[in-house]
């Protein structure tokens, strides 16, 4: 018994073979050929059973006895005899094993080859061979196996029956498809020889194309089909392309499959009974012999399979058939075409056959497809080249530009709407090429507004609409191009692959930029009712910019060796560029052009500087000739022009020379000439080319030819036969006998052969001799196929470039157009998903801007952002600043009409936020941007919306405060305190938002809800984070930056005030103009932001001070200069702002100068101005003298300095500040001598002050302490600790050169100024002082006599004569007072006097001079009041006078004998004349004369009482 096992059975194998049998038996008696009931038994049997016993048998002559053949088929009865011996076969056999297939299956494939079966049986036989298949009885096991599937294909592939209703022979079909699948799919395929495949795919392709046929029995052979084809190509897999032999690239003519719509095979059945001949053809007769060690199918049945699907869909062979034909025979081939290349992959570009099918008559026949206006055939082609090349792409390059410029121009929208650039050859149409419509340009956008500039010119119009001719796509078919164009570039290096093989090839079209410029524009100006296809292009520009943003941080792949080097390709683009141009300056002006050429080496002669002129000129035109040929920008009608010209026949004869007639036609040489220029009008013109064209023609040898006249003539004929066939205004065409006749005897006096003449003839008639761009249709593409198939000879295959090495040229060329349609998406759709992927391209477009430095592109995609916010515009600030303020979750909020307007739009939040993500971190790649950056922060601070940080003003008291968003009212008019108005006003000011109350509006809690989302999104901006990053901006942004705020600000200040200016009444006449009166401009708190801002951000970048300087002082210094018309407060700011500047200039020393003029700026203030800012300009000076000791070095910056001190001294809070920056510097012992005199002066009139108010005084208030008098007071204590530098400053280089009555004196002068003020207090310290420091070391030390003298005579006499005058002596009348003074003064004037005796001794003149100036004022101070003090302590003082003098020999009485020097004799005798005048006889009592030693009788007679030397002088 059997193992059912092995056949993968339930039951033995004999009982399924008995079971079919009698399924078939059993449909056969059903018809009447079969229905007697009979024993049937072979005529063979019969004959052998009588030989058997001896007997002779008749033997009928239709029956054939050859072994090979057991039932013959002719006959219907032996049709059922073989189903009776296979019973006989198997009943004799336990094992079906050992018996081979063919026996088994030969009364069944008998049977369905007979054309007397009917449906029913044939239906029965095809089910039990598919039933033997899925049940394992035919297996890769089976005995003769390969015999039995030579029949099983022979058998379907020629099924004949008799035909009954169309649904059963349908079923019958149905059958034979899957017994054709069992076959080819089921294990037993791979054994299968290529004929048997070719067989039963034909039979099955053919059913898939049969019109007649059901649409389910097409579908069902279609997916059948799909099936069978996966098979067969995925046997490309096992097979190696380098062990494929030349015979197995050849399809054998065996293997030819013919498929045709109308073809009657099968489906002939349907429609008609089928009337078998007597003879059958041999083939059903006898099954195809078998080599059963035949090699399965492979190759071959491959690439036939591949020719049939795309012989199919040729338009060519689909000119006869009527639109139903075509397209059941174009959608089965297209979808199972669809199906092998995706099935096969990139293996069917292994093999070079079945490749170079799918580039020339695959890719040929899809394109034309690819104009369907069959919207099913349009999507399988369009589906169907996408697989191409995604399994082909790097054979494909030529392909793949013509088939980008094709959807590129479908999809243009058409003239008069928004029109992108056309390019090159559409699918079937060439027009006229403009000039230089493809030069390229550093800059894609300024490319198209040059572009734009000619929009008059109507070719160019054209041009920027698409192809002429061509239909754009609409609809369904538009979005389905989309759809192909997006899914050919989907992956991420899809546009650099692009760039670089189209737009880097000067033989190429600039397909990128052609591309770009579509989705730009089909994204700004899309129809509302193609939003879907808007969408598409979308999402296709986001992806090129996401992929290129996705690159910055890969590495890049190494660049493949046999790719041309980065450098080259980039070279290339610049050589491009330069050709196109001048292609374009050839077209406008061809001499013109041929200059441009050779001015950038476009065209050159290579040859050594030795050769001679003829040499150079023959290089040059063969050069231009290159040019002229090998260039397709070129207008082929002024390249033609050119060329024929008398002056450039060299150039004709070398563009001659670069074709190849050798062994061409002459038909076909004209042809090649006359596609690279066109032939121009002028008769002369056309003679020089056909001259030339004869003599390069005849060079060639050509047959049949025999003189270069010949082929002059015969090229004047061509010409005029291709006219003649060609032009439809010419009626009577010529005819061939015609034109032998114009040609005879002109091949050198013999006539030409008639079989050379027809070829000529033929060639002509049916192919016109036409330019290139005016081959239009059919004829068109067939020109456009065959040049694209030359160039793919030529070119290298695709680079696929996996580098970031190109990225930053590409964005550079398409960034300004990419971030605008962007930015237009943003605006205009409302999608959230599409919004969001729009925010994604913002960002990636500023990744690529940070990573490859384009400032420029930051500043389009910030101004592009900043005005969708709606916070950037020109706003009109309201007035009223009181706005409504609420607390929300602890939060504080101002709820105006700007935060519930921005709270409400969510366009503008996102806006917002993007604009500011990408502002962060990226902030020094700024430079044209910043004004509407600034905008919105000046917008944001006008209505309460910035971060706190950002509302505050630092001053230089240690304290920061926020921007006061209002003036405050008018105060009240009251008492008076110290500071008055001004302290006040300023106190106010400083006050956040003034306390006023009025006109507050309630706030609604919608309007607070949406101002809520106002604050959330200004927070999730990190305005905080930005403004930290532009306090560290670089210097080119950082200087943008300022500009901007400083135009910002002018606008708010100088500007404004200008336009009021110039808006007030002119004066009265008579009234001078300077006498108007203009009223100032009211507080702006936006003005005081800016300025905060400014200089906030200068003084965090102090390293680039000297570069900021100009900008912030223009701005500053035009407030400072008309501070009067502006606000108290701005004013103030501004002087705070520049002394901060000076503080950070002080340690750069070229901007000394600079801050010489700061100073000065300060110091031209008007005086109410300067008392008013008073505080903050003491602070600031005080912090820039400290810090900054070397700051202020030359005489007039400590005068502009001092200047600026003596302006505090009136301000109540001010001059404290001034006095303690004073006494610090004292205290410093580094004052230079160049500042002495000026703070002597600053002090002296704090002293000043306190006298004067002290005079203003009643008497009554004299008690009361003044805190003027206290700071006159400290002033003159720190003029006496002055005194301390006296020492420093005489020894230092500067005080030895500027002398001692620089530095020493005013401070004298100004103790004894002090000495007579009014006030006591001060008084009597200046007075004490400046008697210690005249008698003090410091003053004269290393002085000699005349300073002692200067002294005296500008401090200690100009005292004691103040106090003298009565007018001084009145600020004090009072006991204690002036008179005291002058006592004390008197002292001053004696001690000082001794003090300096000694010193004085050495230049005795000097002394006796100056002894005599002393006691005139002692004789004035014992005059001026005879019932003071006074008029005691001088003669008291005066007597220690004379004997200190006369103890140190510097006052004696005359002696005898006389010893004493002139000069003591003349000062005694001044002194004794002076002092008589009003103390008689006082120096005789002080100073007696010594008693001569004489006779004392002498004595007496001489009338000379004597004198005793102990007798007092006289009272």
């Amino acid at each position: 018994m059997e193992n059912p096992s092995s056949y993968n059975l339930a039951v033995p194998s004999t009982h399924l073979v008995y079971s079919e049998i009698l399924s078939v038996t059993s449909a056969m008696r059903k018809n009447s050929r079969w229905a007697t009931p009979t024993a049937y038994y072979p005529a063979a049997a019969r004959a052998s059973l009588a030989t058997s016993f001896g007997l002779r048998a008749a033997v009928s002559q239709g029956v054939e006895t050859s072994s090979n053949t057991r039932v013959s088929g002719h006959r219907d009865f032996d049709l059922m005899v073989g189903f009776e011996e296979l019973k006989r076969e198997i009943r004799g056999s336990n094992d079906l094993l050992d018996m081979p297939l063919p026996t088994i299956l030969s009364p069944f494939l008998a049977l369905i080859r007979s054309p007397t079966s009917t449906v029913p049986i044939t239906s029965a036989a095809l089910s039990s061979i598919h039933s033997f298949f899925t049940c394992g009885l035919i297996s890769p096991t089976s005995p003769e196996l390969r015999t039995a599937l030579s029949d099983i294909s022979n058998t379907v592939s020629h099924c004949k029956f008799d035909a009954g209703g169309n649904s059963a022979d349908e079923a019958v079909i149905f059958r034979i498809m899957a017994v054709v699948r069992e076959c080819i799919c089921g294990p037993v395929g791979p054994l299968l020889g290529d004929i048997e495949v070719c067989e039963m795919l034909e039979s099955v392709l053919t059913t898939c194309c049969q019109v007649r046929l059901g649409e389910a029995l097409r579908r069902a052979a279609e997916y059948y089909m799909h099936d069978l084809v996966r098979v067969i190509f995925r046997r490309l897999e096992s097979l190696d392309p380098d062990e494929v032999t030349p015979e197995e690239e050849e399809t054998p003519t065996e293997l030819r499959m013919n498929v045709s719509p109308t073809r009657d095979t099968i489906a002939q059945s349907i429609d008609q009974v089928i009337e078998t001949p007597t003879e059958a053809p041999e083939r059903e007769k006898t099954p195809v012999p078998v080599v059963h060690d035949a090699a399965p199918f492979g190759l071959p049945s491959v690439t036939e399979l591949l020719k049939v699907l795309l012989s199919l869909l040729d338009p060519q062979a689909q000119q006869q058939l009527s639109r139903a034909h075509t397209d059941s025979l174009l959608i089965p081939s297209l979808t199972t075409l669809n199906v092998a290349f995706s099935t096969s992959g990139p293996t069917i570009a292994r093999f070079p056959t079945l490749r170079q099918l799918v580039l020339d008559t695959g890719c040929k026949c899809l394109f034309q497809l690819a104009r369907s206006d069959n919207p099913t055939v349009l999507s399988l082609a369009l589906r169907t080249i996408a697989t191409i090349f995604e399994t082909m792409r790097p054979h494909l390059k030529l392909q793949q530009e013509l088939l980008l410029s094709f959807l590129i121009d479908k999809l243009t929208p058409p003239p008069g709407s928004a029109g992108a650039n056309g390019g090159r050859a559409h699918l079937g149409i060439a027009p006229k090429r403009q000039a230089g419509s493809n030069a390229s340009n550093s800059d894609l956008a300024d490319r198209n507004k040059e572009k734009e500039e000619d929009e008059d010119d109507s070719s160019k119009a054209a041009s920027r609409a698409g192809r002429a001719g061509i239909v754009p796509a609409r609809g369904e078919t538009r979005e389905l191009m989309l759809e192909t164009l997006g899914h050919l570039s989907r992956y991420p290096e899809f546009m650099v692959d692009v760039w670089v093989n189209y737009d880097c090839d000067i033989n190429c079209e600039d397909v990128f930029e052609r591309l770009i410029n579509f989705l730009v524009k089909s994204i700004q100006h899309a129809d509302p009712q193609q939003k879907g296809a808007q969408l598409l292009c979308l999402d296709l520009l986001l992806s090129f910019v996401s992929h290129m943003a996705a690159r910055v941080d890969q590495e890049s792949s190494p660049w493949p060796e046999d790719y041309p080097s980065i450098p080259s390709i980039l070279e290339a683009k610049s050589k491009k560029l330069m050709v196109l141009t001048g292609a374009a300056r050839f077209n406008k002006h061809p001499k013109g052009g041929v200059a441009y050429l050779e001015e950038h080496g476009l065209v050159q002669s290579n040859v050594p500087t030795t050769a001679t002129d003829a040499e150079k000129a023959e290089s040059r035109a063969k050069s231009l000739a290159t040019f002229l040929k090998n260039t397709p920008r070129l207008d082929k009608k002024l390249v033609g022009e050119y060329i024929a010209k008398p002056e450039n026949i060299g150039i004709l004869k070398a563009f001659m020379s670069l074709f190849d007639f050798n062994g061409v036609p002459i038909a076909e040489a004209m042809r090649e000439m006359l596609e690279a220029f066109r032939l121009p009008g002028e008769s002369q013109q056309i003679e020089r080319i056909t001259d030339t064209f004869a003599a390069k023609y005849f060079n060639s040898q050509p047959a049949e030819v025999k003189s270069q006249d010949a082929v002059h003539v015969l090229s004047f004929a061509i010409i005029m036969l291709n006219t003649d066939q060609h032009n439809p205004q010419v009626r009577k065409r010529m005819t061939f006998d015609d034109f032998k006749r114009n040609l005879r005897g002109v091949n050198d006096n013999s006539d030409f052969s008639v079989e050379f003449l027809q070829a000529i003839y033929d060639s002509i008639k049916k192919r016109e001799i036409i330019m290139p761009d005016e081959h239009v249709g059919q004829l068109g593409f067939e020109y456009a196929w065959k040049e694209l198939l030359i160039r793919s000879k030529q070119t290298r295959p695709l680079m696929f470039c996996r580098s970031s090495e190109f990225d930053g040229h590409m964005f550079r060329l398409v960034w300004r157009p990419v971030v605008t349609a962007i930015s237009t998406a943003f605006r205009t759709l409302d999608d959230d998903y599409v919004v969001e992927k729009v925010i994604a391209g913002f960002r990636d477009c500023a990744t690529l801007a940070s990573h490859l430095q384009l400032p420029e592109v930051f500043d389009f995609i910030v101004m592009s952002l900043a005005y969708s916010t709606g916070l950037a515009e020109e706003l009109n600030f309201p007035r009223q600043s009181n706005f409504p303020v609420v607390e929300v979750e602890g939060q504080t909020i101002t709820v105006s009409a700007l935060s519930v307007r921005f709270g409400k739009s969510l366009r503008s939040q996102l806006a917002t936020v993007v604009l500011f993500n990408v502002l962060n971190g990226n902030a020094n790649h700024l430079r044209e941007s910043w004004p509407p950056i600034f905008e919105m922060f000046q917008t944001l601070f006008m209505y309460s919306l910035l971060p706190s940080r950002m509302l505050q003003m630092e001053d230089f008291l240690g304290g920061t405060s926020p921007i006061p968003m209002a003036a405050s009212k008018p105060l009240q008019a009251g008492p008076r305190a110290e500071g008055g108005l001004l302290s006040a006003l300023s106190s106010y000011l400083m006050t956040p938002y003034g306390s006023s109350t009025d006109s507050l509006i309630e706030a609604t809690p919608e309007e607070i809800e949406k101002t809520m989302c106002a604050v959330d999104c200004i927070a999730a901006c990190k305005l905080d984070e930005l403004y930290s990053q532009i306090m560290e901006l670089e210097l080119d942004p950082l200087l943008a930056a300022l500009k901007t705020i400083q135009e910002a600000a002018d606008k708010r200040t100088v500007y404004r005030l200008k336009a009021k200016q110039n808006e007030e009444q002119p004066p009265p006449p008579g009234v001078p103009a300077r006498e108007r009166i203009i009223q100032p401009l009211p507080y702006d708190a936006a003005s005081v932001f800016l300025l905060e801002m400014m200089i906030s951000i200068s003084s965090h970048t102090r390293q680039y001070i000297s570069d900021v300087w100009p900008i912030v002082f223009d701005h500053i210094s035009a407030i400072l200069s008309q501070a009067q018309w502006f606000s108290i407060l701005l004013v103030e700011r501004a002087v705070m702002g520049l002394l901060k500047m000076c503080r950070i200039a002080a340690d750069v020393p070229a901007l000394r100068d600079q801050l010489f003029v700061a100073l000065d700026t300060l110091g031209g203030l008007p005086p109410d101005v300067l008392n008013a800012v008073a505080e903050q300009l003491i602070a600031g000076l005080a912090l820039l003298l400290q810090n900054h000791k070397s700051a202020i070095r030359s005489p007039t910056e400590w005068k502009l300095t001092y200047g600026l001190l003596r302006s505090t001294i009136v301000h109540p809070t001010a001059s404290k500040q001034t006095l303690s920056l004073l006494a610090s510097l004292i205290a410093s012992e580094s004052l230079p001598v160049e500042s002495m005199e000026g703070l002597v002066m600053v002090l002296d009139e704090f002293a000043t002050l306190a006298g004067t108010a002290t005079e203003r005084k009643r008497p009554t208030q004299q008690t009361a302490r003044d805190p003027l008098v206290e700071r006159g007071c400290t002033a003159v204590d720190q003029l006496f600790e002055l005194r301390k530098d006296i020492v420093r400053i005489a020894n230092t280089p500067s005080g030895q050169a500027q002398g001692w009555s620089v530095y020493a004196l005013p401070l004298l002068v100004s103790l004894s100024h002090q000495s007579v003020n009014p006030s006591r207090e001060v008084r009597h310290a200046a007075i004490t002082y400046f008697q210690r420091a005249i008698m003090g070391p410091q003053i004269l030390q290393g002085g000699g006599p005349p300073q002692i003298v200067i002294v005296f005579h500008q401090s200690v006499f100009p005292l004691v004569q103040d106090l003298l005058d009565p007018s001084v002596f009145a600020r004090d009348p009072q006991p204690g007072g002036m008179s005291e003074t002058r006592v004390r003064a008197c002292g001053l004037l004696c001690r000082g006097f001794l003090y300096y005796l000694d010193a004085l001794s050495v230049e005795p003149e000097m002394l006796t001079t100056l002894w005599l100036e002393v006691l005139d004022l002692l004789e004035e101070l014992m005059k001026v009041d005879n019932r003071s003090q006074l008029f005691e302590a001088v003669p008291e003082s005066l007597r220690n006078m004379l004997l200190v003098m006369h103890a140190s020999g510097a006052l004696i009485p005359p002696q005898s004998p006389e010893d004493r020097s002139e000069e003591l004799q003349k000062r005694w005798d001044r002194t004794q004349e002076q002092m008589e005048k009003f103390l008689p006889n006082f120096l005789a009592e002080v100073i007696p004369s010594p008693v001569p030693a004489t006779d004392p009788n002498q004595t007496a007679a001489a009338g000379v009482p004597p004198v005793s030397q102990s007798s007092e002088p006289a009272a």
